[in-house]
């Protein structure tokens, strides 16, 4: 069997990345062991809380010739259809807590002295903000409404009217400007400053680090539960995930870096062409900024600015970048949706969602890829999958109205 996916991909090797088997104490000051223990233990107590499964691709792995490939699938996490629930939401309570402790409450706050409104007159006063592709907004507003704070969303002009909807239906006023990611980035931080809000984002710059850290420990999460849904005694060999600002990336690869030491798997982190800052910087040797449009269909990686503290972890970590077509991800949508990788069932997957095994299965038709990546028959790849359908619309345009005409593969 074979799968016809839109070939040309681009692969760097990462000449930054050490040979050790632990992350070092700077970077273990981002992302830590006592960290994760924090983060899963309020995020494990939230209501409607349970891990996303984690789907066998026993297809794909007879088709490229592995021992297995697994996809945690996200679609279905606290019903906003994307891990950023766990990064967006946990930041806001860890920052309406700080809040609350500086306007002199004495003791400890506790995510359920939030919920329950026990300080909801000093909460209610309060309005945070961030820029969004969408699903970090969201998760924003989510977490906004759970504990009863204001919440102003910025997104960019070619955010789509769906994902500005699917917002706005936890009660966020939505801005658009104009430009892209980055601009919505620059223009919710000096409306930040002149307004008195609070900036809860997913990626950090300088001067602005403490935020992202609790953003990316709260991802750590969703990383633990599917090495920890790996059947027994396996042990993941490749990583492929997407990269945007890093932030997912970084989270994933470090929480491997931790719990396997010794037997850390490779790390390949997959982008847009279009938005290829994470590429660019492994080209370069430091960050690099990328301008333009960054018009690409994977709209939650549309992102041309790293964020800082990812960076210092992934230069470390990760061995490869890879960047990959707008066309591919549409054909691994598909693949996806017509059960051709996953013999057990159909899997909804959003645009952004299928960048890692965009990557996989192109690096896997390619003989040179595979001997410098490394995979053979013994191969065991774990991909995260990262969104469901977050704009039903334009997955419906995309996969349902293809998938009525013609065969996938």
């Amino acid at each position: 069997m074979s799968f016809k996916i839109t070939p040309g991909f681009q692969l760097v090797g990462n000449s930054s990345c050490v040979d050790a088997n632990a992350l070092g104490e700077k970077h273990l000051k981002t992302l830590n062991p006592a960290g994760f223990k924090a983060a899963y233990s309020e995020i494990s107590h939230w209501p409607d809380y349970t891990p996303t499964p984690l789907e066998v691709l026993d297809n794909a792995a007879k088709a490229i010739n592995v021992a297995g490939v697994f996809y945690k699938n996200e679609s279905t996490r606290f019903g906003l259809g994307s891990f950023k629930a766990l990064g967006g939401a946990y930041a806001v309570s860890n920052l309406l807590k700080r809040i609350v402790k500086e306007s002199g409450v004495k003791g400890d706050v506790s995510d359920l002295d939030l919920r329950s409104g026990k300080y909801r007159q000093i909460i209610e006063g309060v309005t945070i903000t961030c820029a969004t592709d969408g699903n970090h907004g969201r998760s924003v507003a989510w977490g906004c409404q759970q504990y009863g704070c204001q919440c102003a969303i910025y997104i960019h002009e070619t955010v789509s009217e769906g994902r500005q909807k699917a917002i706005e239906q936890y009660g966020a006023s939505v801005v658009r400007v104009p430009g892209n990611y980055d601009d919505a980035v620059r223009q919710a931080d000096q409306d930040a400053k002149n307004l008195g809000r609070y900036i809860v984002s997913d990626t950090s710059y300088e001067g602005y680090m403490d935020v992202p850290k609790d953003v990316m420990q709260g991802y750590t999460v969703m990383a633990d539960e599917a090495f920890s849904q790996l059947p027994e005694g396996t042990v993941p060999t490749h990583i492929f995930v997407q990269g945007g600002v890093g932030g997912l990336a970084a989270a994933v690869v470090a929480q491997a870096w931790q719990r396997y030491r010794a037997q850390r798997p490779v790390c390949v982190v997959v982008e847009p062409e279009k938005a290829d800052c994470l590429y660019k910087s492994a080209e370069a040797g430091y960050p690099v900024t990328v301008e333009g449009d960054l018009d690409t269909l994977m709209a939650g990686l549309a992102c041309g600015e790293v964020s800082l503290l990812a960076w210092e972890i992934l230069e470390a970590a990760v061995s490869h970048f890879m960047t990959v077509s707008d066309e591919s991800a549409i054909d691994c949508m598909r693949l996806l949706a017509g059960s051709e990788l996953c013999a057990a069932h159909e899997i909804i997957a959003g645009e952004s969602a299928v960048a890692g095994l965009s990557g996989l299965l192109l690096a896997s038709q390619d003989e040179g890829a595979r001997r410098t990546l490394g995979l053979d028959e013994n191969s065991c790849i774990l991909l995260i999958g990262s969104e469901g359908a977050t704009d039903p619309q334009l997955y419906h345009e995309l996969v349902t109205e293809f998938m009525a005409g013609e065969e996938v593969v």
